[in-house]
């Protein structure tokens, strides 16, 4: 069954669309008396002023791998984040772990991680997922790059960015 909405009659000026025009151009001039007098900012100077103080607390922005306080890996490579991926940005060659270390109960060890970073939606996904707490998303909204393969950061560049996170990491908790 379809429903019937009655269009409201309108006025000779609301059909002229004055009203409209007049708020836009009100608007139009407040801006310029407040810009002329110097009293408010309507741009932000970009290179010079960056949002990072204001920007919220739940904002997600490009994911990196961190490593523990004593300068291991965090990631054990299960390939979680790889395959939760929604763009499939990250790739992951794990490698294994030699029976000769002393850590060889952990079994594997990204051998590869790569992020494509154009490819890259900062949903947050991958750090949700990731069972070692190896991946963070951090608070930048800049990433740039002059080709598409400076935007491939492979996992030398992502532990450069991530940099070193305190906490218990299971994989190297004896008692686990």
């Amino acid at each position: 069954m379809a429903y019937v909405v009655p269009r409201p009659k309108l006025t000779l000026a609301e059909k002229l669309y004055l009203p409209a025009i007049v708020a836009g151009l009100a608007i139009t001039l407040k801006h310029f008396k407040k810009a002329l007098f110097g009293k408010g900012n309507v741009t932000m100077q970009y290179p010079e002023q960056k949002w990072d103080a204001s920007l919220p607390e739940h904002y997600r922005g490009a994911p990196t791998l961190v490593k523990d306080e004593h300068d291991r890996e965090r990631c054990v490579a299960c390939q979680l984040c790889e395959f939760i991926c929604p763009p499939r940005a990250i790739r992951i060659k794990p490698g294994e772990i030699p029976a000769t270390n002393k850590f060889a109960k952990v079994e594997k060890f990204p051998l590869e991680f790569d992020i494509d970073m154009i490819r890259c939606i900062y949903c947050g996904l991958c750090e949700e997922v990731c069972p070692e707490q190896a991946i963070f998303l951090r608070k930048d909204y800049s990433i740039t790059g002059l080709t598409r393969a400076e935007m491939v950061h492979d996992k030398a560049k992502l532990y450069e960015l991530g940099g070193v996170m305190d906490g218990l990491v299971h994989k190297w908790n004896p008692k686990k």
